[in-house]
Formats: C-alpha cells, sequence, structure tokens
C-alpha cells in the first residue's frame, strides 16, 4: 500500500485545527521535520518536537498549533502542490508570491527544503511540496 507521508501530515494537521486541537501527532521523517520547522519559522504554529517513545524504535514528530483569541486557527488553507501522481517543479524565476506575501510555499531544492522566498532569493528552482496561509 503506497501511501504519501506529506499528505498525510498535512491532513492531519487540518484536521487537528478542525477540532481545535493543541498537538497534532504523528510518524517522524526528515522531511517532515523539515516542513514542521518552516511551519513555525513562518508564525504559524508554536513549535515542534522531536520524541521517542520508550518501547519503540521509532520516533514522532509532534506539532504545537496555534489559534488566535477566538480560537480560529492560524493556517487558513494548507494544501499539497507536488503529488506523487504528479510533480510540480518550478525555476527560481517561476516562484511567486503565495497570496501577496501572506502565504508560504514549501520547495526542496538542491540545497535542502527552504521556503520560496528564500530559494528565489539563492536563485534556486524545485519541487513544490506544499503551500499555506
Amino acid at each position: 500500500m503506497n501511501t504519501d507521508a506529506i499528505s498525510d501530515m498535512l491532513t492531519r494537521i487540518r484536521n487537528g485545527q478542525a477540532r481545535k486541537a493543541e498537538v497534532v501527532e504523528m510518524p517522524h521523517s526528515n522531511l517532515k521535520e523539515e516542513i514542521a520547522k518552516i511551519i513555525v519559522e513562518s508564525g504559524f504554529a508554536l513549535n515542534v518536537k522531536v520524541y521517542k517513545v520508550k518501547e519503540s524504535k521509532f520516533k514522532n514528530l509532534s506539532i504545537s498549533l496555534k489559534y488566535d483569541d477566538l480560537m480560529e486557527p492560524a493556517i487558513s488553507k494548507i494544501e499539497r502542490v507536488s503529488k506523487s501522481s504528479l510533480r510540480k517543479y518550478f525555476s527560481a524565476k517561476d516562484l511567486k508570491p503565495v497570496i501577496g506575501g501572506l502565504g508560504v510555499e514549501v520547495i526542496s531544492t538542491s540545497r535542502g527544503v527552504m521556503t520560496a522566498n528564500e530559494a528565489r532569493k539563492k536563485h534556486l528552482g524545485g519541487e513544490v511540496i506544499c503551500r499555506f496561509y
């Protein structure tokens, strides 16, 4: 059975926000950890933790979700751009701001995972993984 781990991560975040959860947990991978760090650095989540359960040999990833005073989630939309069935690659000049710079695109480049703004400044293109705003 093939499942897309990144789509699963984004769905867990969407579902967690729908039920007003404080924390969302998922299995760990280095790519998920990098995406979660970008979400935190962009101000759309509070923090990210990697931990290991005592009896398990696998790590888990925990993301603390962010809400405003009225319990509205900080992320209004989070979506997968490049899927396993259709990869989407963009050059540095084709990377455009998301909602006039209010949103963030996560891009996988030859120099690692970064935001589209960072990639544009470094003149790097790559696969656009997801976007959120």
